[in-house]
C-alpha cells in the first residue's frame, strides 16, 4: 500500500485551478446548510441580480466608466500630478516663446525701418542736435526688459495657479477613493453578518481576514494522472475539506476540493494517515471507519470483514443515558461552565441528539446538511481519530478541471519528518530500538545496514534485551 500511495504521488501531475475567493474568518462557523440551499441561493442571487441590471432605473443612469472604478494608489496620483504639471508648463512656455519671437521680430523691424530714417535725416540735415542713436538703443533695450520680467511673473503666477488647482482636484479624488473603500468595507461586514445570521465577529477577528488559500503560491493542485475522463455534471459545487492529525489536533495535513455529487468514501481513500500503514505493515489493516458529521454516523461497510463502529456507541446511549448527558454536557459547554453550574445551581438543561447510522458509500456530500467551518469526527483503525473540517462551498469555475474522475484534488498535504540513522547520518532510518543497552540514544535509529552490523551475526541476534519497531515516518 506504501509503495502504491508512492507512486500515485509521483505520477501526479499539476493542475491549474482558480485562484482567490470569498473572505475567510478563522473560527467563524456558519449556520447549518447544505449543498441543495447552496445551490438555490447563487441561482436566486443571479436572478436577482439580473432583474436589478435589466431595471428601467439603472438604464437610465449614467454610464460609468472602468477608468473611474479604479483605486489609484498615493504614488500614481503624484505621478499624475507631476505629468499634468509639466503639460502645462511647456504649454506656457512654447505660449512665451512665441510671444517673445513676435516682439523680438516687431522690435527688429521698428529699428530697421528708424534706422533707414536716421539715415535719411542725416543726410538732410548733417549738422543735428538731436541726441545719438545710442542712447536710442538703450531706451529701447530697457522696456523690452522689464516687459520680459512682467511676462515672467505672469508666467509662474498661472504655474502656480494650475498647481493648486490640480493639488485640490487630486486630494478631491482621494477623499472620494477613501468613501469608497468605507463604504465598501461596510458593505462587506453587512454581507457576513447576514450569512452568520447574526453572529457578527469581534473588531481583532475581523482585522484578521484573510483570503481562502485554495492553491499554493504557484497556482497549481495535484491531480491524479487517471486515463478516462468523465464530464462534470453541471451546476456542481466544489467543497474544500480539511484533515488534521490524530496527536497534533492543531496541524493540518491535507486539504482537498471535492465535488459535491461525490461520495464520502471516496476522500475517504484519500486520506494518508501514518496508522494505516503501520497496521498493514503489522497485518492488522482494518478497513472500518466512520464521519461522524452533525448527529449522524457515516460508517465504511464495504469490505465484508468491516465492523460497525458506531453499534457499540448506539449501545452506550441506549444503557447509559446519564452518562451519555454528562458526557454531552461536558463536550458542549467546557469544564469551566460544569464547575459553574456546581456552584451556581443548575440552568436550562441541554438536550442529546438523537443520533443515526447511514452507509458512507451510499452518501454523497449533496445528501446531509453541515456547517462550513466546524469540526467533524473521522475514525479509523479503532481508535485513530482526525478532525476534518468543510472550510468552504463554491460554484465550479470554468479554470477548475473539468474531469469528475480527477476529485477529490489534494491541494495540500503535511511534508512528513523524517529521521537520519543514528549511526552514519546518512542513510533514512527504518528500524527504532528501545532500551538497547549499546545503543547512544533511547530511542535510537537505524538503516537497515548499520542495524545488522550492531544487533546480528550470521542472521541471529547477538542480543535481546531490548525492542525494535519498523520505522516510517513521524
Amino acid at each position: 500500500m506504501e509503495a502504491n500511495r508512492t507512486n500515485t504521488v509521483e505520477e501526479e501531475a499539476n493542475c491549474s485551478i482558480p485562484k482567490g475567493g470569498p473572505i475567510y474568518i478563522s473560527n467563524l462557523i456558519s449556520p447549518l446548510t447544505s449543498v441543495p440551499e447552496f445551490q438555490n441561493s447563487v441561482l436566486r442571487q443571479l436572478q436577482e441580480l439580473e432583474a436589478e441590471l435589466d431595471s428601467p432605473q439603472l438604464a437610465e443612469s449614467e454610464d460609468i466608466c472602468v477608468d473611474d472604478l479604479k483605486i489609484l494608489k498615493e504614488e500614481e496620483l503624484v505621478e499624475m500630478a507631476l505629468k499634468e504639471a509639466f503639460k502645462e508648463d511647456e504649454h506656457v512656455e512654447n505660449a512665451s516663446e512665441g510671444l517673445e519671437n513676435g516682439s523680438n521680430s516687431g522690435y527688429h523691424t521698428r529699428s530697421r525701418k528708424e534706422h533707414a530714417v536716421e539715415n535719411a535725416s542725416t543726410s538732410i540735415e548733417p549738422s543735428n542736435g538731436c541726441p545719438s542713436t545710442d542712447l536710442d538703443g538703450a531706451a529701447t533695450d530697457r522696456k523690452n526688459g522689464s516687459k520680459k520680467q512682467k511676462r515672467r511673473r505672469m508666467n509662474d503666477r498661472h504655474l502656480e495657479d494650475a498647481y493648486i488647482k490640480k493639488v485640490d482636484e487630486l486630494a478631491k479624488i482621494k477623499q472620494k477613493q477613501d468613501e469608497d473603500k468605507a463604504t465598501a468595507k461596510l458593505h462587506a461586514l453587512n454581507a457576513i453578518s447576514k450569512i452568520s445570521e447574526g453572529s457578527i465577529p469581534s473588531s481583532d477577528k475581523i482585522e484578521r481576514m484573510k483570503s481562502l488559500r485554495f492553491t499554493s503560491s504557484s497556482g497549481k493542485a495535484k491531480s491524479a494522472d487517471v486515463k478516462e475522463h468523465i464530464p462534470v455534471l453541471y451546476p456542481e459545487t466544489i467543497l474544500c475539506v480539511e484533515v488534521y492529525h490524530n496527536i497534533r489536533k492543531w496541524s493540518k495535513v491535507q486539504e482537498f476540493l471535492v465535488l459535491g455529487r461525490q461520495t464520502l468514501t471516496e476522500i475517504k481513500d484519500k486520506i494518508c494517515c501514518l496508522t494505516d500503514q503501520v497496521m498493514q505493515k503489522a497485518g492488522r489493516y482494518d478497513p472500518s471507519g466512520y464521519f461522524l458529521i452533525e448527529d449522524i454516523f457515516f460508517n465504511d461497510l464495504r469490505d465484508p470483514c468491516a465492523v460497525d463502529y458506531s453499534e457499540p456507541i448506539f449501545d452506550w446511549l441506549r444503557n447509559s443515558p446519564d452518562d451519555a448527558m454528562k458526557k454531552w454536557e461536558s463536550i458542549i459547554t467546557g469544564e469551566l461552565q460544569q464547575k459553574q453550574r456546581s456552584v451556581l445551581g443548575s440552568v436550562t438543561p441541554s438536550r442529546l441528539p438523537h443520533f443515526k447510522a447511514a452507509d458512507m458509500h451510499k452518501t454523497r456530500f449533496c445528501d446531509f446538511r453541515f456547517q462550513l467551518g466546524a469540526r467533524y469526527l473521522y475514525c479509523h483503525q479503532g481508535d485513530c481519530k482526525h478532525t476534518i473540517v468543510i472550510r468552504d462551498m463554491r460554484s465550479i469555475h470554468p479554470d477548475d478541471v473539468q474531469n469528475r474522475a480527477a476529485y477529490p484534488i489534494m491541494i495540500f498535504q503535511l511534508k512528513p519528518r523524517v529521521q537520519k540513522c543514528s549511526v552514519c547520518k546518512i542513510t533514512r532510518a527504518s528500524k527504532v530500538t528501545l532500551d538497547d543497552k549499546w545503543a547512544r540514544e533511547n530511542p535510537c535509529y537505524f538503516c537497515d545496514y548499520c542495524y545488522s552490523l550492531l544487533h546480528s551475526k550470521d542472521e541471529s541476534p547477538l542480543y535481546g534485551e531490548f525492542s525494535v519497531f519498523d520505522y516510517l515516518h513521524e
